[in-house]
């Protein structure tokens, strides 16, 4: 499942999910597999959110190892806090999807 942060109505008879803040918030990052991507990710989700505690960062490679799924969970703070990590993420050159 995917869920994107949007301020557009749900389809008729669905309601948007509902975050409350703080919280723990999983947040996936897909790209090219490399040291400096990893380190890079890294290093903006911890611009916005802290510190990462490492047992909250799990990588997967994928079958070839050339892409790598970063999933780092953080406190969540907010709407705002989600939507500059989620920014800031895409504009690295080797970011194929942020879930």
């Amino acid at each position: 499942m995917r869920l994107e942060m949007t301020t557009d109505t749900p389809p008729e008879g669905l309601e948007a999910p509902k975050i409350e803040f703080p919280c723990l918030y999983p947040i996936k990052i897909i790209g090219v597999a490399s040291i400096d991507f990893h380190a890079h990710a890294i290093q903006i989700v911890e611009m916005h959110a802290g510190k990462i505690d490492p047992d909250m960062i799990e990588l997967n490679p994928s079958k070839g190892n050339n892409y790598v799924s970063i999933r780092v969970t953080i406190a969540a703070t907010g709407v705002e806090q989600l939507g500059s990590i989620f920014e800031d993420l895409k504009k690295l050159p080797d970011t194929k999807m942020v879930l």
